[in-house]
C-alpha cells in the first residue's frame, strides 16, 4: 500500500497528462483513455459497481479495481485534479475516498445501458452488426463491451487471465476500442467435439460436456440464467453500453422458453432489440416479418429498429419494400446496408463450407481441411500476402503445396485418423524436405511420433497412434486437462517478435530444438515450439503465430513456388489490417444509418 501512495503521490504532481502514448503498454484498457492516473488515488474503494475483493497468491483478500474503467475517463481525471487543488489533498488522504470519489460517482458514474443485434436467420449479419454498432460508438467517445450469451464456436482466443472465449467477441472488443477483451464478454462458449457432445466452457473455464439433450434439461435449467445474468451485470457497471449478440433466430419457438443466448438474455439486460436480415439470401422481407410475428408481445415489444444488411446494388431500390415493412411490423427500418468489402476474420468453419480456396497469389499454402478444424483463423494474416490458400480434401492437392499448414483441431487423434484413411497421411510424409511444412497445436502434436491416449480421452478408443514421425516428440492424454495460456516469445532465429495463445488437450514431451524464446514476465527462460531448419518443419502450440510479420515471412521464405518470383508487400501487424477494416465496415454503416433513430435506441428513446 506505501508503494501505492509514493506512486498517486509522483501521479498529482505531474498533472493531468491525458493519453500517455509514451508508455510501452499503452494503452492499457481502450484506446483514448486518460493514463494520468494509472495508480489510482482511491484505492482501496471497496465499492463493489468498480470492483472487487479476490484471493491473493498468499490466500488472503486484496481488492482487485484492474477491470475499473472509471478513473481512465477524462471528465473523472479532470473533477480529481480539480478537487485536488480545492481541498489541498495530498496522496493517501481518506478524503479522496470519504469525499471525492462518491462525488465523482454522482456526476459521472451510472449503470450502462445494453442493445441486442438479433437475426431474421443464421449469417444475417449479427457479428459484424454487433462490431459496427460498437465502433460508431466508441468514436463517439463512449465506452462500449460487446457481448454474447452463449457462443457455439471452435474458433476461441484467450484473455489476459486465461479465460477462454469466441474469437468473434475479441474481434468486437476490438472494434470497440478495448486493448484486451473479457471473459465476461462471452461467458458460455460451447465447443463440438465431433459428436453429439460438446464440450462447455463457462467464464472461460471447462464446466462439461453436454449433449443437446442434457444442455438444455440441464445446463441451462440448473445454470444458464443466473450465469448470464451475473456478467451483463458485471458489464453493465463498467460500461456505457453493452452491444448484445444473439444467437441463430430469435424465434426458435421449438426451444424459446429455453433459448438464453436471445430474448431471455435480452429481458435480463433490458436491452432494447434490433432486428438484422441479410438481403442476399433472397426473402429479406418475409424473413423479417415472420421473425416479428413469431415472437410474443412482450419480447416484439423490444424490437426498436430494422436493418437490412448486406445489399448488392443500389440500397434506394429496398426503400419501398423497407417502407411496406415499417408499415406490417410498426417496426422503423433504420438503416439499409450495402455490401462492404471488410477483410475481417470468419466466426466460425461455416464461413469455409464452400470454400475450397482463398486468394490468387503465388504461393500456394495447402491446409488439410480436417473435419474437427478448429481455430482456422490462424491463416488469415496469410491471405495478405501473394498467396493461394487451398483447404485440401485429397492427397494430390497436397502434393501439388509450395507450402503445407496442419492446423489445429478440436480432436488431433480422429483428425490423424482421418488423414490416414485419405491417403493426406502419406502423401505430407512424401513432401517432407520438399517445401516449408507448420504444424500448430494439433497440426504440432501430428507432427510428432506417436499420440499416447491410454484413456481414449482424445480418440474414444485408448492406445498409442502412430504420427508423421517429422519431430522426436511425443504426446499423451493423461488426464482430462486443458492448458490455456497467452504467450509473448521472440524467434530464437533472428529474434522477431511473436504473440499467441495456447489452447490445448494433451501435453507433449518435446526433444527438438525449440522455435521460439517465451518473454512473459516470469517465464523467460522457458522455450517452446520445435524446429528442423534444414528440413523445413516448424511446429508450435501458439495460435496467432502469423499475426506479427516475422514468423510469417520467415516461413514463406522456404518457399520455391518453381521459380517464380514473389511479391512481399510492405511489412504489416495483422492487427493493424484488421483495425483498418473494422473503421471501414463502421464507414459503411454510418454513411447508411439513420444516426438519430439508432441514438434514440441506445439512449431507450424509442
Amino acid at each position: 500500500m506505501r508503494s501505492i501512495v509514493k506512486k498517486v503521490a509522483e501521479e498529482i504532481e505531474r498533472g493531468n497528462i491525458g493519453s500517455n502514448h509514451e508508455c510501452p503498454y499503452h494503452p492499457a484498457h481502450f484506446t483514448g483513455q486518460n493514463c494520468s492516473f494509472c495508480y489510482c488515488p482511491f484505492y482501496p474503494c471497496q465499492d463493489p459497481d468498480l470492483g472487487e475483493n479476490i484471493k491473493s497468491k498468499h490466500g488472503g483478500d486484496i481488492w482487485s479495481c484492474s477491470d475499473c474503467l472509471f478513473i481512465h475517463r477524462n471528465e473523472v481525471v479532470e473533477f480529481i485534479y480539480r478537487k485536488i487543488a480545492e481541498l489541498g489533498l495530498q496522496a493517501g488522504d481518506p478524503r479522496f475516498q470519504s469525499e471525492v470519489l462518491p462525488e465523482a460517482k454522482r456526476r459521472f458514474w451510472k449503470r450502462g445501458r445494453a442493445v441486442m443485434v438479433v437475426g431474421a436467420t443464421s449469417d444475417a449479419g449479427k457479428s459484424v452488426t454487433v462490431a459496427a454498432l460498437g465502433r460508431i460508438l466508441h468514436r463517439k467517445g463512449y465506452l462500449v463491451a460487446p457481448f454474447k450469451s452463449q457462443n457455439m464456436s471452435l474458433n476461441s482466443k484467450v484473455t489476459v487471465r486465461g479465460g477462454e472465449i469466441a474469437m468473434i467477441q475479441v474481434l468486437q472488443a476490438q472494434a470497440m476500442g478495448l486493448t484486451v477483451a473479457d471473459l465476461h464478454m462471452n461467458p458460455i462458449l460451447i465447443k463440438p467435439k465431433g459428436n453429439t457432445e460438446s464440450q462447455v466452457m463457462v467464464e472461460g473455464k471447462p464446466f462439461g460436456d453436454y449433449d443437446a439433450v442434457t444442455y438444455y434439461s440441464d445446463f441451462v435449467e440448473n445454470h444458464g440464467e443466473a450465469i448470464v445474468r451475473r456478467n451483463i451485470v458485471w458489464l453493465k457497471n463498467r460500461y456505457d453500453y453493452v452491444v448484445m449478440e444473439g444467437a441463430g433466430s430469435p424465434a426458435e419457438i421449438n426451444i424459446y422458453d429455453k433459448d438464453i443466448a436471445n430474448m431471455r438474455a435480452a429481458r435480463i439486460a433490458d436491452a432494447s432489440c434490433i432486428l438484422v436480415v441479410n438481403a442476399e439470401w433472397g426473402g429479406a422481407y418475409a424473413y423479417a416479418c415472420g421473425t416479428v410475428d413469431l415472437l410474443p408481445p412482450e419480447d416484439r415489444k423490444r424490437v426498436k429498429g430494422i436493418i437490412i444488411n448486406n445489399v448488392r446494388g443500389d440500397p434506394s431500390k429496398m426503400r419501398s419494400g423497407a417502407d411496406e415493412l415499417e408499415r406490417l411490423t410498426g417496426i422503423p427500418v433504420i438503416g439499409i446496408i450495402p455490401h462492404i468489402e471488410a477483410n475481417l476474420p470468419s466466426e466460425d468453419s461455416e464461413a469455409l463450407r464452400s470454400k475450397t480456396r482463398v486468394g490468387e497469389g503465388i504461393i500456394k499454402i495447402v491446409v488439410p481441411r480436417f473435419p474437427r478444424l478448429a481455430n482456422f483463423t490462424d491463416l488469415d494474416p496469410m491471405y495478405g500476402e501473394d498467396t493461394t490458400v487451398v483447404f485440401a480434401e485429397t492427397p494430390e492437392e497436397i502434393r501439388a503445396a509450395d507450402v503445407i499448414v496442419l492446423a489445429g483441431t478440436k480432436n488431433s487423434v480422429k483428425d490423424l485418423q482421418w488423414l490416414k484413411s485419405n491417403g493426406m497421411f502419406e502423401a505430407i510424409r512424401e513432401m517432407r524436405g520438399k517445401v516449408p511444412i507448420v504444424g500448430i497445436c494439433g497440426g504440432y502434436q501430428m507432427m510428432g511420433k506417436v499420440l499416447h491416449d491410454p484413456k481414449g480421452i482424445e480418440g474414444g478408443v485408448p492406445g498409442d497412434h502412430e504420427c508423421l514421425g517429422f519431430f522426436d516428440n511425443e504426446t499423451s492424454w493423461e488426464e482430462y486437462d486443458k492448458r490455456v495460456i497467452r504467450d509473448h516469445a521472440v524467434m530464437i532465429e533472428g529474434g522477431g517478435q511473436v504473440e499467441g495463445y495456447e489452447i490445448h488437450m494433451g501435453m507433449s514431451d518435446v526433444r527438438e530444438k525449440p522455435l521460439f524464446r517465451i518473454v512473459n514476465v516470469g517465464r523467460e527462460k522457458e522455450t517452446e515450439g520445435s524446429v528442423r531448419e534444414d528440413e523445413m518443419l516448424f511446429g508450435t502450440y501458439l495460435h496467432g503465430c502469423f499475426d506479427k510479420p516475422a514468423f510469417r515471412r520467415y516461413v514463406l521464405s522456404f518457399a520455391k513456388c518453381g521459380g517464380k518470383e514473389v511479391e512481399f508487400k510492405p511489412v504489416e501487424d495483422y492487427d493493424e489490417i484488421v483495425d483498418r477494416n473494422l473503421d471501414i465496415l463502421a464507414d459503411g454503416f454510418q454513411e447508411n444509418l439513420d444516426m438519430d433513430a439508432f441514438m434514440r435506441i441506445m439512449e431507450g428513446k424509442e
